[in-house]
């Protein structure tokens, strides 16, 4: 109940502008009274995140078509239309780092991250072992697809109004330029 009541409020206002105090008042509990379901707002946080990259994840496993390749562009698409329809989750989500193989980081990794980064990892693999692709690396075309997507995600998410039609142009370009030269 605690996370759920602070996922909505992050969900309309951001991050930012919930605190453990305002999760409380709208609970109508007191702040202290919190402390039996989280230690503190980091960790209630990263309950949010956890919910929401688990629902990413359960977005990307239910995603299935024949051809592998068509498989990574719903999967790009579906990364920008969750970014979309939750910009304030989605920032949120991205304070954490997911475990990458052969990646040195400092950063702690979060396991809801590693998960959904490990259900489009499949595709991609699936990808290479149908030979659709023309990397055999599957971090470095996971990383390839990903950055497009967040980076059409984040420019949508500017604020720059564009027309329904004409973001979704511009999403089906970026991912489809990108996917198109990744293939054999």
């Amino acid at each position: 109940m605690v996370v759920e009541r602070a996922r909505e409020l992050i969900r309309a206002d951001g991050a930012r502008a919930t605190s453990l105090r305002s999760v409380a008042r709208d609970l109508g509990v007191t702040a202290p009274a919190l402390y039996a379901y989280v230690d503190d707002y980091d960790d209630l946080l990263a309950a949010v995140a956890e919910t929401e990259f688990h629902e990413l994840e359960a977005l990307f496993r239910r995603l299935w078509t024949d051809d592998p390749v068509d498989q990574l562009r719903h999967l790009a698409r579906t990364y920008v239309a969750h970014a979309r329809a939750e910009p304030h989750l989605h920032k949120l989500m991205f304070r954490y780092t997911a475990y990458v193989p052969n990646a040195n980081t400092t950063a702690t990794t979060f396991a809801p991250a590693t998960d959904a980064f490990n259900a489009a990892l499949v595709s991609i693999e699936r990808a290479i072992a149908a030979d659709r692709l023309r990397s055999t690396d599957a971090v470095l075309v996971a990383f390839t697809i990903f950055s497009a997507a967040h980076g059409v995600a984040e420019v949508l998410l500017m604020g720059l109004d564009f027309p329904d039609d004409e973001a979704q142009a511009l999403v089906d370009s970026v991912i489809d330029a990108t996917i198109d030269g990744l293939s054999a």
